[in-house]
This record gives C-alpha cells, structure tokens and sequence, in this order.
C-alpha cells in the first residue's frame, strides 16, 4: 500500500494534510494530536487502537473527496480526451525514467548520439492539429541533478514537441518538494479531468485513475499554477544543463 498526497492547508510545510491509501476507499489525515483531556473524555466508543487528530475545517472544505476512489483503467480509455478536450491538456512528470521511453526506437537511437528530435509520430500529428486549432498541449517535467539517463532522453527529444507546438518546462525536483508538488505523474482536462497514472517499479504504465471529483480537479490545478510559475522553457532548461555538464 502506498500513500498519495491529496492537499494541506499549511504553508510551511507541516501538518494539517489529506493522504489517499491507494487500494482503499481510506484517506489518512495528519494533524496535532488532541491531548486536551477535557476532550478526550467526551469522546465515544473509543477503542484501544484509535487516536485523535485536530485539522481546520478548511482542509476538509477544500480537499475531501466528495466521490469513491476511481478504479484503475487501461490507459487507452483516455485516448479520445487528447483530441477531444476544449482548450487544455496539461502533464506533471515526476519519475527518473519510463518503461516505455526505454522500449522505443528512439532510445538506441539516442544512445547512438543521433538527433531524435524531429522525428514524425502521430502523438506530434495530434499535437499539431490540436494547437493549430488553439488549444493548448503543456506540461512540466521534473529532472534530478544531475539529470537521470531517461531525463537527459526526453530533453533531448523535447525540441520536437516543442516545434510541433506543445510547451514543456522544467523543473528541478528541489524547487518541486519547495514547493510542494505531487510526486505522481497526472493528465489534467480542461482543469476539471484528472488521469492520475500508476507505474510498477520499473516505470511501466499499469494504467491511470480519472476522476472529475472536485477536490482532486482542486488539487491538481493548484500543482500546475505552482509548477508552471517555477518552471522553465525547454530550450532555457537544456541550455542551464548544458552549463554544468
């Protein structure tokens, strides 16, 4: 079982939070532990194994799930939403490395020292008509310093999704845990679809979780204001790399 960040309401980083228990219909609250035994006594059918957590009304207000937990889906079922939504697809990228960047042709390619980055594929096509049409593909990706093996192949590939009109940034993970960011990989729609995806171990898609449920719709738009404020445009990004290298 693993722990999902849902939202908190504190500013620096504390308690209170909201945590989804993927594979349960659970969520874990953190928050100051009530002592006050005035409190405590009033409490009713306490079992040995409980305790007891104060967190504001805010936190619940704002982040609660207000629907059941979504079951996993093939990451096909969301294929329609990439030419279906109406003005934009936004992508958070949190992992070192994908399954399925290491299976592509592009990857010996690379390694090759060839440049792949404007290589045809029907995801660019989409992406093409889409934007041509004003809508808007964009996404923030987080690298690690240095940047991994499957981090240095997508910016080497960037500039092509780039030309066919999708705007990628980068961020560093240090300014994503500053500021708080999902560390879970999600498509957001329109800013009220959100496909959260799930990988095994080595980086393999095993699907995604969509939801419309508002507190998630919250949540990941407040992750895309934070991380594109911060981020920077790929070309900017590769240069400052680059430099360290």
């Amino acid at each position: 079982m693993t722990l999902r960040f849902i939202g908190t309401t504190s500013d620096e980083g504390d308690c209170p939070t909201l945590y989804e228990i993927e594979g349960t219909d659970e969520i874990l609250v953190q928050g100051d532990r009530e002592t006050d035994p005035e409190y405590l006594v009033q409490l009713r059918d306490v079992k040995p194994s409980e305790t007891f957590v104060r967190v504001p009304r805010s936190l619940l207000a704002r982040y609660a799930p207000r629907a059941e937990a979504p079951q996993l889906q093939a990451f096909s079922s969301i294929a329609h939403l990439f030419r279906e939504f109406r003005h934009t697809a936004w992508r958070l990228e949190t992992r070192r490395g994908y399954a399925s960047d290491r299976r592509s042709p592009k990857w010996a390619r690379w390694q090759a020292g060839e440049d792949i980055a404007n290589e045809a594929s029907v995801w660019l096509e989409n992406v093409a008509e889409q934007t041509a049409a004003g809508k808007r593909f964009e996404r923030v990706r987080l690298v690690d310093a240095p940047p991994t093996e499957g981090q240095r192949f997508l910016l080497a590939s960037a500039p092509g999704n780039v030309a066919a009109g999708e705007d990628i940034r980068n961020l560093t993970r240090t300014q994503a845990e500053d500021v708080r960011l999902p560390d879970y990989d999600f498509w957001l729609f329109d800013s009220k679809i959100v496909a959260r995806f799930a990988f095994d171990e080595d980086g393999t898609t095993l699907g995604v979780y969509v939801t419309e449920d508002p507190a998630e719709a919250l949540a990941a738009c407040q992750a895309r204001d934070a991380a594109w404020h911060h981020a920077l445009p790929t070309h900017e990004f590769a240069r400052q790399v680059a430099s360290t290298v």
